[in-house]
């Protein structure tokens, strides 16, 4: 049960992996502190900001946004933390509000990784104040309890980081302030702030059992049977205590989220009478629409594998159940000839096409239904979720904050081939994608040459890598290429054209080399930056955004040691920020023999053409996979990198001008 606390008021926490969530009516800023038993704060090093995000047990946003996550693992604190103080600014100097007085009282949760909500508390009360302690989990006899804190400062972070004993307050305040300022100097909007009928209380799904996903996980099987994708996550119950709309909020009230009620799920209109319900987008639980829309792509999913699952399943059933009866008839000697066996074969026949039938029935009700809710919720998916003809990419912009999921292509069962689900993987990328460049069972209607079979490939690992970084805030993720030959120069011309590259191809033995060991001398820098808390420390020529590298023609060009790096990548390098996405033929690397076998079982494998390699987990269903590819002679692509690049390009430039802010 959920804990509505008020200012001052404490109540253990159940588990020590948590998220702590934050809901605000603007972009405000989200940190935390680590401190003693006294709660002192002894350096910057201490503080976990947009500018050094990560700390051991603590991960906050890198950005202000109207609603934030904050991941804890409080069994990874160091022994010397007894407190972790969670602390929420405005930020200054970007034109938004100055005073918490003028916004929505912000809310704060404290919950579990599922989504269940464990406390919550409201910070009420505030006037003048610009920073707020919003709560603190801190250590009590071995036990980690949270405590409402609600405590304002008219003087901003600079007076908060004081109070908590930080001796260089004012320049850490202008450090992250500074890092606020330049990654919100981006070449798009704000989101506008919520009006008194668009307020939300985020309360998102959380992971619950372990699923087998395809963006990390166990292994695939062998050959054609790697894992279908992220298996869809148990919803979350939207906040209690919510006003009813058009009631007048109260203020003062602790148990007051927001300014206006949060936004319900759409509901469908009443259904006629013996009619299902019309469909509508956005029907499942969720802080957002992008989050409600993804946990329905993958309510679909779930319906279609079961419908599929059973109907199968009757079918079977009809055919064992003939199967037995005919087996009874022909088993006595007195049925097995004549005009009874002839009934009794016929009456047996006739109960399995009337079980199919009435299966067939069932079957095409639900997939109708299913067809219905996915010709309405198609229209209304976003850009990381849209097909790259959907009209949502002729106004695009680029986003402010890394989405959920990204679309890699589509799903769909031999029941019904016309209806498509989407396939989405989970953000940021914790396993790595490949690209199956070679031949397999399901390719008899594909390409017949294996040229052109490669140059697909290709094609489709551009469009994932043009939808990465479309949906990525600009210069939050950089593309590296490998194509040792400059066999695929035609499929990565949008690429570089555009100026999304973060360099050009890389070709030839010794391009491969210097490009696999840049990055894996930032996977090392990284990791023991983040092992250490020391990620203040890092060269300043380091580039902290996301990174993924593209391989074409592997093994090409690769030698021993190029190889080993490749693997080291593919292991270490996501946990850090590093992506990797293989273009190849896995027949052109046998003379690795098993060495490269863990490479590939690390590898979410896609194909460039529909094959029917996914494997479900749950029922056994063989999925068919199909690209999401660019429209044959459409410009959305070169209009999408050109924006995203253009973005990149005024952070880059704003970030180089000198500040006077100190």
């Amino acid at each position: 049960m959920t804990a509505e606390l008020v200012r001052g008021q404490n109540h253990p926490l159940p588990q020590t992996r948590l998220e702590i969530r934050i809901s605000a009516g603007n972009p405000i800023v989200a940190g935390a502190t680590l401190g003693d038993e006294r709660g002192t704060v002894h350096g910057a090093e201490w503080v976990a900001h947009p500018a050094s995000p990560q700390l051991a047990g603590i991960e906050v946003p890198k950005q202000a946004a109207a609603d934030h996550r904050l991941a804890v693992d409080l069994d990874a604190m160091p022994g010397h933390i007894h407190r972790v103080t969670v602390l929420l600014a405005l930020p200054a100097g970007v034109g938004g509000p100055a005073r918490f007085g003028v916004m929505a009282a912000p809310f704060v949760a404290v919950t579990g990784l599922d989504g269940t909500e464990i406390a919550g508390y409201t910070i009420t009360d505030l006037d003048s104040e610009s920073a707020v302690t919003a709560l603190e989990l801190y250590r009590r006899q071995g036990a980690w309890k949270v405590r409402a804190v609600g405590q304002g400062y008219a003087g901003g972070l600079a007076a908060m980081l004081n109070d908590q004993g930080l001796a260089e307050a004012a320049d850490l305040a202008a450090r992250i302030n500074e890092a606020v300022a330049r990654g919100m100097a981006r070449s798009v909007a704000q989101p506008r702030p919520r009006s008194e009928g668009d307020g939300r209380v985020r309360t998102a799904a959380g992971g619950g059992a372990d699923p087998v996903p395809a963006s990390g996980g166990a292994d695939p099987a062998p050959a054609s049977a790697d894992p279908a994708p992220d298996q869809p996550q148990p919803p979350t119950q939207q906040p209690q205590g919510t006003p009813a709309p058009g009631v007048p909020v109260n203020y003062e009230h602790p148990g007051r989220r927001t300014a206006a009620p949060p936004t319900p799920a759409p509901t469908a209109p009443p259904a006629a009478p013996g009619q299902p319900a019309q469909p509508v987008a956005g029907d499942a639980s969720g802080w957002t629409m992008d989050e409600r829309l993804y946990n329905q792509v993958w309510g679909m999913f779930e319906d279609l594998a079961r419908t599929a699952a059973a109907y199968r399943s009757a079918v079977d059933f009809a055919e064992s159940r003939m199967e037995q009866e005919l087996d009874r008839v022909l088993s006595d000697p007195r049925t097995r000839v004549g005009p009874a066996a002839d009934s009794a074969r016929a009456a047996a026949r006739a109960k399995h096409t009337d079980l199919v039938e009435q299966a067939r029935a069932a079957l095409d009700r639900d997939l109708a239904q299913l067809t219905a809710e996915a010709e309405v919720v198609e229209p209304a998916l976003p850009p990381a979720y849209a097909r790259w003809d959907s009209p949502v990419w002729q106004a695009y912009q680029v986003p402010m904050e890394v989405p959920m999921a990204l679309r890699v292509g589509d799903l769909h069962l031999p029941e019904r081939t016309g209806l498509r689900i989407p396939m989405l993987v989970r953000l940021p990328l914790e396993r790595g994608l490949w690209i199956d460049a070679g031949r397999s069972g399901g390719f008899d209607e594909g390409p017949a040459d294996s040229g052109e079979l490669r140059r697909l490939a290709a094609d489709a690992a551009v469009a994932i890598a043009a939808r990465l970084l479309a949906v990525y805030p600009a210069g939050e993720i950089a593309v590296h290429v490998i194509d040792p030959a400059g066999s695929a120069a035609g499929s990565f011309a949008p690429l570089v054209g555009s100026g999304a590259l973060a360099e050009p191809p890389a070709a030839g033995a010794q391009g491969v080399s210097s490009v696999l060991a840049a990055l894996t001398r930032r996977v090392d820098l990284v990791q023991m930056a983040v092992r250490s808390g020391a990620t203040d420390a890092l060269p300043p020529d380091l580039d902290t955004a996301e990174q993924l590298l593209i391989v074409h023609d592997f093994p090409h060009g690769f030698d021993d040691r190029a190889v080993t790096q490749l693997r080291y990548l593919a292991d270490e390098g996501p946990a850090v920020g590093v992506h990797l996405m293989m273009v190849a033929d896995r027949e052109d690397a046998r003379a690795y023999g098993p060495v490269l076998d863990p490479l590939w079982r690390s590898l979410l494998r896609l194909t460039p053409v529909a094959d029917d390699h996914l494997a479900d987990p749950w029922v056994g269903h063989a999925w068919t996979y199909e690209p999401s590819m660019v429209p044959r002679g459409s410009r959305v692509l070169d209009q999408v990198l050109g924006e995203a690049s253009r973005a990149a390009k005024a952070l880059k430039a704003a970030r180089a001008r000198p500040s006077y802010g100190n």
